[in-house]
């Protein structure tokens, strides 16, 4: 019976779009920024002081900044009210680390000007971790148990991952556009490498485009799924 169930599940083809635009944007991250992190900034500005400027500009001088490693785990933590920036960040003086450093701190700014959808998104957060476990396992084991409920919760936990992804794309972009507006009021950058900062941002924020696509396809092919059982019956 299961062989069966699962025999022709064409629904697989609805979420494969997303799949190779998602290794797209990943291969385009890594290009673009291997790319600009050899354009070295004509007045040697590091990732840190980049992120420390737009920071002390905004009155976030209790914000620290530590060295993490890694490559590209940069993130802003705002229950230590710190932001970690990688091993090619910290102290590359490139445009690309500048970037990266600057859109970090258009975070910590975010948060402290409570910027709306990141306060949303921050609610969310519970529930979306438990649905990203929870969500498809439920989901299957209530088609294979021809359970209605257990599909329908599998269902509204997916979903919430999705409206995460949604809201996040608006707090991802507004953070680039705080990093690039900081670092050419400041003039951290010249014209030329202020444009490969954003590039570089440009480049990551497709990765949470192509996020959002997958789990909307992902909801979409459930949806399907469940709607082709009741069909069934």
């Amino acid at each position: 019976m299961l062989f069966g169930l699962f025999r022709f599940d064409w629904t697989i083809l609805i979420v494969l779009p997303a799949l190779f635009i998602s290794i797209w944007a990943q291969i385009k991250v890594s290009s673009t920024y291997h790319k600009y992190s050899s354009v070295r900034t004509k007045r040697n500005v590091t990732g840190y002081a980049a992120a420390r400027a737009i920071l002390d500009a905004n009155g976030l001088h209790y914000v620290k900044i530590e060295h993490v490693r890694g490559h590209l785990t940069d993130h802003y933590d705002p229950r230590a009210n710190v932001i970690r920036l990688s091993d090619s960040v910290y102290g590359s003086d490139s445009a690309a680390a500048v970037g990266v450093a600057a859109h970090e701190a258009g975070h910590a700014v975010q948060y402290a000007q409570d910027y709306a959808p990141i306060k949303l998104r921050m609610a969310i957060i519970p529930v979306t971790r438990f649905g990203s476990m929870l969500a498809i396992p439920l989901f299957f084991i209530g088609l294979i148990l021809a359970s209605d409920l257990f599909m329908l919760f599998g269902i509204v936990l997916y979903s919430a991952v999705a409206l995460f992804q949604l809201v996040t794309l608006p707090v991802e972009f507004n953070a680039s556009a705080r990093a690039l507006r900081a670092i050419d009021g400041a003039q951290i950058l010249t014209n030329d490498e202020l444009a490969g900062a954003k590039r570089v941002l440009s480049a990551a924020a497709m990765t949470y485009v192509a996020a959002l696509l997958t789990s909307l396809l992902t909801l979409l092919r459930l949806l399907v799924l469940a709607g082709g059982r009741s069909n069934r019956r």
